[in-house]
């Protein structure tokens, strides 16, 4: 049985984002949930754990819409339902990610 490793409360996020890869194109994705520590993205694609780049996604922050920027390093990937469920962490984020993430999770 595998037992979920993920640090922190999380919560349901289910909106389109995007992933780029240091180095690569950016490819289409969909967000799973988020928490302080990071985010999870199912995708049509296998990542490898210990890669690098960034997820773009935007949520509402405060009733407005905000387009969040992270960095984030693949933690695990795991195949299910014909899709690709990545779970990332977070990178140190910068000031503004920081508090949307955390005004989201109150």
């Amino acid at each position: 049985m595998l037992v979920d490793q993920r640090q922190g409360a999380r919560k349901i996020l289910r909106t389109r984002a995007m992933w780029l890869a240091d180095g690569g194109s950016p490819q289409a994705a969909r967000t799973l949930d988020l928490g302080t520590g990071g985010v999870s993205i199912a995708t049509d694609y296998r990542l490898d754990v210990g890669r690098t780049g960034q997820v773009v996604w935007e949520m509402l922050v405060d009733g407005k819409p905000q387009i969040v920027t992270v960095r984030v390093k693949v933690a695990n990937c795991i195949l299910g339902d014909n899709q690709f469920k990545i779970g990332f962490t977070f990178q140190p984020l910068d000031h503004e990610a920081q508090n949307a993430i955390n005004k989201f999770m109150r």
